[in-house]
Protein backbone atom coordinates (compact mmCIF):
# COMPACT_ATOMS: atom_id res chain seq x y z
CA UNK A 1 0.00 0.00 0.00
CA UNK A 2 3.19 2.40 0.99
CA UNK A 3 4.15 1.30 -1.96
CA UNK A 4 1.45 2.42 -4.44
CA UNK A 5 1.12 5.93 -2.87
CA UNK A 6 4.83 6.69 -2.98
CA UNK A 7 4.11 5.66 -7.24
CA UNK A 8 1.03 8.12 -7.41
CA UNK A 9 2.96 10.53 -5.64
CA UNK A 10 6.00 10.35 -8.57
CA UNK A 11 3.50 10.56 -10.77
CA UNK A 12 1.81 13.50 -10.06
CA UNK A 13 4.62 15.47 -9.91
CA UNK A 14 6.58 14.00 -12.99
CA UNK A 15 2.85 15.86 -14.29
CA UNK A 16 4.01 19.09 -12.59
CA UNK A 17 6.65 19.37 -13.96
CA UNK A 18 5.88 18.17 -17.75
CA UNK A 19 3.80 20.90 -17.46
CA UNK A 20 6.42 23.99 -16.68
CA UNK A 21 8.38 21.95 -19.45
CA UNK A 22 6.60 22.65 -21.95
CA UNK A 23 5.67 25.84 -21.17
CA UNK A 24 9.01 26.93 -20.21
CA UNK A 25 10.00 25.40 -24.03
CA UNK A 26 6.98 27.43 -25.77
CA UNK A 27 8.22 30.75 -24.00
CA UNK A 28 11.61 29.86 -25.59
CA UNK A 29 10.63 29.32 -28.87
CA UNK A 30 8.33 32.36 -29.13
CA UNK A 31 12.01 34.88 -27.77
CA UNK A 32 13.41 32.91 -29.99
CA UNK A 33 11.01 33.63 -33.12
CA UNK A 34 10.58 37.63 -31.61
CA UNK A 35 14.38 38.27 -31.61
CA UNK A 36 14.99 36.47 -34.97
CA UNK A 37 12.11 39.33 -36.31
CA UNK A 38 13.47 42.30 -34.20
CA UNK A 39 17.40 41.18 -35.34
CA UNK A 40 16.64 40.42 -39.26
CA UNK A 41 13.26 41.87 -40.23
CA UNK A 42 14.26 45.78 -40.61
CA UNK A 43 13.12 48.34 -42.95
CA UNK A 44 15.30 48.80 -45.86
CA UNK A 45 12.94 50.46 -48.48
CA UNK A 46 9.27 51.89 -47.83
CA UNK A 47 7.41 52.56 -51.39
CA UNK A 48 4.23 54.38 -51.82
CA UNK A 49 1.51 53.70 -54.45
CA UNK A 50 -1.66 55.99 -55.14
CA UNK A 51 -0.16 59.01 -54.58
CA UNK A 52 -0.31 62.16 -57.32
CA UNK A 53 -0.25 65.41 -55.22
CA UNK A 54 2.33 64.44 -53.21
CA UNK A 55 5.80 62.79 -54.11
CA UNK A 56 7.01 59.97 -52.61
CA UNK A 57 9.55 61.22 -50.78
CA UNK A 58 6.99 63.73 -49.08
CA UNK A 59 4.65 60.49 -47.47
CA UNK A 60 7.68 58.92 -46.67
CA UNK A 61 9.09 61.95 -44.68
CA UNK A 62 5.39 62.21 -43.43
CA UNK A 63 5.30 58.73 -42.43
CA UNK A 64 7.85 58.89 -39.48
CA UNK A 65 9.21 55.19 -40.38
CA UNK A 66 12.82 55.40 -41.29
CA UNK A 67 15.54 52.81 -43.02
CA UNK A 68 16.57 50.59 -40.26
CA UNK A 69 13.11 50.51 -38.19
CA UNK A 70 12.17 46.64 -37.18
CA UNK A 71 9.08 45.93 -40.09
CA UNK A 72 7.01 44.32 -37.52
CA UNK A 73 7.53 46.97 -35.01
CA UNK A 74 6.11 49.57 -37.17
CA UNK A 75 2.79 50.70 -35.73
CA UNK A 76 0.47 51.06 -38.78
CA UNK A 77 -2.56 53.29 -37.37
CA UNK A 78 0.01 55.45 -35.91
CA UNK A 79 2.02 55.53 -39.52
CA UNK A 80 -1.37 56.29 -41.41
CA UNK A 81 -2.65 59.26 -38.75
CA UNK A 82 0.72 60.97 -38.77
CA UNK A 83 0.35 60.99 -43.09
CA UNK A 84 -3.02 62.41 -42.82
CA UNK A 85 -2.79 64.84 -40.13
CA UNK A 86 0.45 65.92 -42.12
CA UNK A 87 -0.55 65.84 -45.39
CA UNK A 88 -4.39 67.08 -45.89
CA UNK A 89 -5.12 65.74 -49.40
CA UNK A 90 -3.99 62.26 -48.08
CA UNK A 91 -8.01 60.86 -47.19
CA UNK A 92 -6.87 57.33 -46.24
CA UNK A 93 -3.96 55.32 -45.76
CA UNK A 94 -3.01 51.71 -45.72
CA UNK A 95 0.94 50.66 -44.64
CA UNK A 96 1.06 46.79 -45.69
CA UNK A 97 4.64 44.70 -44.10
CA UNK A 98 5.97 42.80 -47.81
CA UNK A 99 9.03 40.42 -46.40
CA UNK A 100 11.42 40.49 -45.92
CA UNK A 101 12.26 44.14 -45.95
CA UNK A 102 9.93 46.73 -47.21
CA UNK A 103 6.96 48.77 -45.91
CA UNK A 104 4.19 49.40 -48.56
CA UNK A 105 2.26 52.91 -48.29
CA UNK A 106 -0.89 52.60 -49.89
CA UNK A 107 -1.89 55.87 -50.44
CA UNK A 108 -5.81 57.70 -51.65
CA UNK A 109 -5.87 60.67 -51.92
CA UNK A 110 -9.12 62.78 -52.23
CA UNK A 111 -9.58 66.50 -53.88
CA UNK A 112 -11.72 69.69 -53.29
CA UNK A 113 -15.55 70.27 -54.59
CA UNK A 114 -16.43 73.64 -52.93
CA UNK A 115 -14.77 76.68 -51.23
CA UNK A 116 -16.03 78.52 -48.22
CA UNK A 117 -15.29 81.80 -46.61
CA UNK A 118 -14.51 82.40 -42.87
CA UNK A 119 -11.99 84.60 -41.08
CA UNK A 120 -11.44 86.42 -43.90
CA UNK A 121 -10.07 83.21 -45.97
CA UNK A 122 -11.22 80.91 -48.52
CA UNK A 123 -11.06 77.35 -47.26
CA UNK A 124 -11.29 74.55 -49.77
CA UNK A 125 -12.92 71.44 -48.67
CA UNK A 126 -13.42 67.85 -50.47
CA UNK A 127 -17.14 66.01 -50.42
CA UNK A 128 -16.77 64.95 -46.54
CA UNK A 129 -15.83 68.42 -45.07
CA UNK A 130 -12.24 68.05 -44.91
CA UNK A 131 -10.87 71.57 -45.27
CA UNK A 132 -7.63 70.93 -47.73
CA UNK A 133 -6.27 74.25 -47.93
CA UNK A 134 -6.28 77.75 -46.82
CA UNK A 135 -5.95 81.19 -49.41
CA UNK A 136 -7.13 84.47 -50.91
CA UNK A 137 -10.20 84.67 -52.93
CA UNK A 138 -8.02 83.60 -55.80
CA UNK A 139 -8.13 79.28 -54.31
CA UNK A 140 -11.78 79.59 -54.79
CA UNK A 141 -12.03 80.71 -58.46
CA UNK A 142 -12.78 76.87 -59.66
CA UNK A 143 -15.13 75.78 -56.98
CA UNK A 144 -18.31 76.58 -55.97
CA UNK A 145 -18.91 78.84 -53.21
CA UNK A 146 -20.80 77.46 -50.21
CA UNK A 147 -22.95 79.80 -48.79
CA UNK A 148 -25.79 79.97 -45.79
CA UNK A 149 -22.91 78.12 -43.21
CA UNK A 150 -20.08 80.20 -41.13
CA UNK A 151 -17.42 77.71 -39.81
CA UNK A 152 -16.01 77.93 -36.38
CA UNK A 153 -12.14 78.15 -35.71
CA UNK A 154 -11.31 75.99 -39.18
CA UNK A 155 -8.03 74.79 -39.54
CA UNK A 156 -6.61 72.95 -42.75
CA UNK A 157 -7.09 68.69 -41.99
CA UNK A 158 -10.00 69.00 -39.89
CA UNK A 159 -13.72 68.50 -40.68
CA UNK A 160 -15.87 71.64 -41.18
CA UNK A 161 -17.49 72.78 -37.92
CA UNK A 162 -20.38 75.31 -37.83
CA UNK A 163 -22.63 76.43 -34.70
CA UNK A 164 -25.24 74.00 -33.62
CA UNK A 165 -28.12 75.82 -35.62
CA UNK A 166 -26.41 75.11 -38.79
CA UNK A 167 -25.16 71.89 -38.11
CA UNK A 168 -28.32 70.04 -40.06
CA UNK A 169 -27.39 72.20 -43.14
CA UNK A 170 -23.91 71.67 -42.88
CA UNK A 171 -24.47 67.16 -42.30
CA UNK A 172 -26.92 67.54 -45.70
CA UNK A 173 -24.06 69.58 -47.15
CA UNK A 174 -21.95 66.50 -47.17
CA UNK A 175 -23.89 64.20 -47.99
CA UNK A 176 -25.06 65.95 -51.12
CA UNK A 177 -21.32 66.30 -52.31
CA UNK A 178 -20.16 62.55 -51.38
CA UNK A 179 -23.66 61.50 -53.25
CA UNK A 180 -22.67 63.45 -56.26
CA UNK A 181 -18.55 62.60 -55.87
CA UNK A 182 -20.08 58.92 -56.05
CA UNK A 183 -21.43 59.40 -59.35
CA UNK A 184 -19.21 61.60 -60.65
CA UNK A 185 -20.86 64.57 -60.83
CA UNK A 186 -19.19 67.13 -58.63
CA UNK A 187 -16.85 68.81 -61.69
CA UNK A 188 -20.37 69.70 -63.00
CA UNK A 189 -21.11 71.96 -59.75
CA UNK A 190 -20.98 75.24 -60.07
CA UNK A 191 -20.68 78.96 -59.09
CA UNK A 192 -22.58 78.59 -55.81
CA UNK A 193 -24.45 76.45 -53.57
CA UNK A 194 -26.79 77.58 -51.02
CA UNK A 195 -27.94 76.53 -47.61
CA UNK A 196 -29.45 80.05 -46.64
CA UNK A 197 -33.17 78.58 -47.02
CA UNK A 198 -34.36 76.13 -44.43
CA UNK A 199 -36.03 73.50 -46.41
CA UNK A 200 -33.63 73.28 -50.13
CA UNK A 201 -30.29 73.31 -51.02
CA UNK A 202 -30.21 75.26 -54.56
CA UNK A 203 -26.91 74.88 -56.09
CA UNK A 204 -25.32 75.88 -59.85
CA UNK A 205 -25.54 72.78 -62.49
CA UNK A 206 -23.22 73.12 -65.46
CA UNK A 207 -22.82 77.00 -67.16
CA UNK A 208 -26.78 77.89 -67.03
CA UNK A 209 -28.83 75.52 -64.64
CA UNK A 210 -29.89 76.32 -60.89
CA UNK A 211 -30.70 73.26 -59.33
CA UNK A 212 -33.00 72.95 -56.04
CA UNK A 213 -32.90 69.42 -53.84
CA UNK A 214 -34.57 69.25 -50.15
CA UNK A 215 -32.44 70.10 -47.74
CA UNK A 216 -33.27 66.50 -46.11
CA UNK A 217 -33.51 63.00 -47.51
CA UNK A 218 -31.86 60.34 -49.74
CA UNK A 219 -29.49 62.39 -51.36
CA UNK A 220 -28.08 59.23 -53.26
CA UNK A 221 -31.68 58.92 -54.83
CA UNK A 222 -31.69 62.53 -55.32
CA UNK A 223 -28.85 62.37 -57.27
CA UNK A 224 -29.69 59.68 -59.40
CA UNK A 225 -32.91 61.55 -60.40
CA UNK A 226 -30.90 64.31 -61.37
CA UNK A 227 -28.21 62.50 -63.54
CA UNK A 228 -31.28 60.71 -65.27
CA UNK A 229 -33.09 63.88 -65.99
CA UNK A 230 -29.85 65.38 -67.09
CA UNK A 231 -28.94 62.08 -69.31
CA UNK A 232 -32.95 62.60 -70.70
CA UNK A 233 -32.35 66.17 -71.94
CA UNK A 234 -28.86 65.29 -73.89
CA UNK A 235 -30.84 62.66 -75.06
CA UNK A 236 -33.56 64.66 -76.98
CA UNK A 237 -30.41 67.06 -77.87
CA UNK A 238 -32.37 70.06 -75.84
CA UNK A 239 -30.50 72.69 -73.93
CA UNK A 240 -31.17 72.64 -70.47
CA UNK A 241 -31.37 76.38 -68.90
CA UNK A 242 -33.04 77.67 -66.15
CA UNK A 243 -34.10 76.20 -62.48
CA UNK A 244 -34.83 72.26 -62.27
CA UNK A 245 -36.99 71.84 -59.35
CA UNK A 246 -36.58 68.10 -57.71
CA UNK A 247 -38.41 69.34 -54.53
CA UNK A 248 -42.11 68.44 -55.42
CA UNK A 249 -43.16 64.74 -53.64
CA UNK A 250 -44.15 62.08 -55.77
CA UNK A 251 -40.71 62.39 -57.29
CA UNK A 252 -41.64 64.70 -59.79
CA UNK A 253 -38.75 66.70 -61.45
CA UNK A 254 -39.53 70.34 -62.61
CA UNK A 255 -37.74 72.37 -65.25
CA UNK A 256 -38.62 76.32 -65.00
CA UNK A 257 -37.79 78.83 -67.20
CA UNK A 258 -36.40 81.44 -65.18
CA UNK A 259 -32.99 80.56 -63.26
CA UNK A 260 -32.98 81.29 -59.49
CA UNK A 261 -29.59 82.87 -58.25
CA UNK A 262 -28.43 83.55 -54.87
CA UNK A 263 -28.09 87.33 -55.62
CA UNK A 264 -32.40 87.12 -56.28
CA UNK A 265 -32.84 86.28 -52.78
CA UNK A 266 -36.02 84.51 -51.82
CA UNK A 267 -38.50 85.86 -54.54
CA UNK A 268 -40.25 83.05 -56.91
CA UNK A 269 -39.04 83.46 -60.46
CA UNK A 270 -41.08 85.15 -62.52
CA UNK A 271 -43.53 82.92 -64.83
CA UNK A 272 -42.40 82.92 -67.86
CA UNK A 273 -43.82 80.64 -71.32
CA UNK A 274 -41.30 78.87 -73.13
CA UNK A 275 -41.34 76.36 -75.98
CA UNK A 276 -42.27 73.19 -74.72
CA UNK A 277 -44.30 74.36 -72.06
CA UNK A 278 -47.82 73.31 -71.78
CA UNK A 279 -50.29 74.88 -74.23
CA UNK A 280 -53.33 75.57 -71.80
CA UNK A 281 -50.36 77.04 -69.39
CA UNK A 282 -50.94 74.44 -67.37
CA UNK A 283 -47.44 72.82 -65.72
CA UNK A 284 -46.67 69.65 -66.48
CA UNK A 285 -44.64 67.34 -64.71
CA UNK A 286 -43.24 63.61 -65.05
CA UNK A 287 -41.87 61.49 -62.50
CA UNK A 288 -38.71 60.89 -61.38
CA UNK A 289 -37.43 57.21 -62.20
CA UNK A 290 -36.25 54.49 -59.74
CA UNK A 291 -32.96 53.19 -59.67
CA UNK A 292 -32.84 51.17 -63.24
CA UNK A 293 -36.00 52.49 -64.40
CA UNK A 294 -36.07 53.95 -67.58
CA UNK A 295 -35.03 57.88 -67.72
CA UNK A 296 -38.25 60.20 -66.81
CA UNK A 297 -39.52 62.55 -69.44
CA UNK A 298 -38.93 65.97 -67.82
CA UNK A 299 -41.18 69.06 -68.84
CA UNK A 300 -40.60 72.30 -69.10
CA UNK A 301 -43.39 74.49 -67.06
CA UNK A 302 -43.78 77.97 -66.49
CA UNK A 303 -44.73 78.05 -62.51
CA UNK A 304 -42.77 79.38 -59.84
CA UNK A 305 -40.80 76.83 -57.74
CA UNK A 306 -42.89 75.93 -54.09
CA UNK A 307 -39.70 75.49 -51.95
CA UNK A 308 -39.57 79.31 -50.24
CA UNK A 309 -39.47 79.55 -46.74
Amino acid sequence: MAARNKRNRHRRRRGRFGFLYKLLSFLLIFAAILAGCVAFFRVNQVTVTGNSRYTAEEIVAASGVNTGDNLFLVNKPQTAQSIIRRLPYVEKVAPVRVLPDTLELRVTETSAVAAVQAEGNWWLMNAGGKLLDQGDASLKADFPQVLGLHPVTPSVGVRLTVPLEEQTKRDSLRSLLTALSERGMTGNVTGFIDLTSNNAIYFGYGGDLTVAMPLTGNFNEQAFRLQRVMESFQQRGEVVAGTLDLTYEGKQARLLTSRWMPEDGWDAPAQQDQEGGSQDGQPQQSDAPEPGADAPEPSVVPEPPSIQD
